[in-house]
């Protein structure tokens, strides 16, 4: 099918930049009408706009996702605007507080966590009401690997991943009744502005993985998002290249 998502509406947070840009671009390539939503407005409007100048419909609505009355107010907006809501991907996130915990920033830790995982929890429970009026839907965490394993210097954004990946469990099985899959998706490293900028930084990557670009996460998006609703729930996916 080449437009799998026909009649189907998908809200992206963070989907200014980045991964959240490219999934948001491609569910509406796929016919989806999507909500753009982020911080930063000119950054989802120049986002929906790509997506309306492909004939696809799209809005954008700023958010800060650690409020959690704006993020029930992006809900409400959406549905209202939109019609429904069927896709929800819970992209949006931050890295900061790196470094050994005995030398991190306490501000910084606690902001990736508030981020991250609240964020996640505020726009998954905000959700949860329209997708059970829609009959069910899908929602989609984009996790870590560094949440499965940890790696030093980044107990903030482990933790906060970590999190994350119980949470989508979790909300599997309250919404399994309901026929609401939720999955983990895990890109691996993208060339993003999270990804440390320096050789040693980078070097967890090991020799087979592969530096992939926001758009290369997709194809694995669009496979979730178009799963029949007896479909895989509560997994991870993942597009890295290594066992750990």
């Amino acid at each position: 099918m080449s437009r799998p998502l026909a009649g189907k509406v998908a809200l992206v947070t963070g989907a200014g930049r980045g991964i959240g840009r490219a999934i948001a671009i491609g569910f509406a390539e796929a016919g989806a009408a999507v909500c753009c939503s982020a911080r930063t407005a000119s950054e989802i409007e120049a986002t929906a706009a790509t997506i309306r100048a492909q004939s696809g419909a799209a809005m954008a609505h700023a958010a800060d996702v650690t409020d959690r009355l704006a993020v029930e107010a992006l809900i409400r907006a959406t549905v209202s605007k939109l019609g429904r809501l069927d896709i929800v991907v819970i992209n949006a996130g931050i890295s900061t507080g790196r470094g050994a915990v005995a030398d991190s920033d306490p501000d910084g830790w606690r902001a990736t966590i508030d981020v991250n995982l609240i964020g996640a929890y505020y726009c998954a429970r905000a959700a949860v009401p329209a997708l059970r009026h829609g009959g069910g839907g899908k929602i989609i965490m984009i996790g870590s690997g560094i949440g499965h394993r940890g790696t030093a210097g980044n107990s903030a954004y482990a933790c906060s991943k970590a999190g994350l990946w119980m949470l989508t469990r979790v909300l599997a099985q309250e919404l399994a009744p309901d026929r609401i899959s939720v999955n983990e998706l895990i890109p691996g490293p993208v060339d993003t502005g999270l990804l440390p900028s320096d050789p040693a930084g980078r070097a967890f990557m090991g020799e087979s993985e592969w530096l992939k670009q926001p758009e290369d996460v997709v194809p694995m998006a669009l496979f979730l998002a178009t799963q029949p609703a007896v479909g895989p729930s509560a997994q991870s996916f993942s597009l890295m290249r290594r066992d750990k």
